[in-house]
């Protein structure tokens, strides 16, 4: 069985910064895709970033130069470097991980409404 827990939520005002961590209990072995996604009170799922085994990413326009997904193959760990927060980047943040490599191009973020394994999220908010 795989658990995701993520960590490292909290509240802060714009223009600082949050680093989330999410840690996998149990192991998928084989390759899979992790990533970041973020959810606002009445507002659908969003992607925020995902990243392959091969360290390939893909990032959300909208945070494009402020965040930075990265992960630790050998301790299935998983990392988002927030910064520059501004208010809109509020909400519950999940991590997530399915085997096989990220979807690639112009619909890549379909994937986060797919993948198999979700953390219980953590809150970020920003005020302003």
């Amino acid at each position: 069985q795989v658990e995701l827990a993520e960590s490292g939520g909290g509240s802060v005002q714009a223009g600082g910064s949050l680093r989330l961590a999410c840690t996998v209990r149990g192991s998928l072995y084989i390759s899979y895709c992790m990533g970041w996604f973020r959810q606002a009170p009445g507002k659908d799922r969003e992607g925020v970033a995902h990243i392959d085994m091969d360290d390939s990413t893909t990032y959300a326009d909208s945070v494009k130069g402020r965040f930075t997904i990265a992960r630790d193959n050998a301790d299935n760990s998983l990392f988002l470097q927030m910064n520059n927060l501004k208010p809109e980047d509020s909400g519950v943040y999940y991590c997530a991980a399915d085997l096989g490599e990220c979807p690639a191009g112009s619909n890549a973020f379909w994937w986060f409404e797919v993948a198999k394994y979700l953390g219980q999220g953590t809150q970020v908010t920003v005020s302003s």
